[in-house]
């Protein structure tokens, strides 16, 4: 694929099933255009580490009782100003209100909602569907 302009956007739509190697080749491609349009290496690292959790948290929490090879829907968008992205599960879903704060002591040991944490933290906007199956999030350029 030859080299996109600095000022261009680019959007994308893959279907992923649970396999390092795609995964791996989607946040490259990500991670790749956001460093062609000249974010910061923080902004790389933040949208990478809320890519593989919400990609991470699709399989293991949504998927759970699906097969093994059922695809998940991760949709982008970089822009110079900003990175959208969706992820979404085949799953029945969930409240994400339900989720324990893992930052209060009674949860500490409970590894239970760290990914979302951690979502919310580095991206400037977050939000689910009503299911509770699609995760939307937002990251703006500093």
């Amino acid at each position: 694929m030859p080299d996109k302009p600095a000022h261009d956007a680019e959007t994308g739509s893959v279907e992923l099933t649970n396999n390092r190697e795609e995964i791996a080749a989607l946040e490259e491609r990500v991670v790749g255009r956001i460093e062609d349009l000249g974010y910061p290496k923080s902004a790389r690292f933040a949208v990478m580490l809320a890519l593989e959790e919400a990609i991470a948290n699709a399989f293991q929490h949504g998927h759970r009782d699906l097969p093994d090879d059922t695809p998940i829907q991760v949709t982008f968008r970089v822009t110079k100003d900003h990175v959208q992205i969706t992820v979404e599960d085949r799953g029945a879903g969930f409240d994400p209100r339900d989720l324990p704060d893992p930052t209060v002591e009674e949860n500490i040991s409970n590894p239970s909602g760290r990914g979302m944490m951690l979502i919310r933290a580095y991206m400037s906007e977050v939000s689910h569907n009503d299911r509770g199956n699609r995760l939307s999030m937002t990251y703006r350029k500093p």
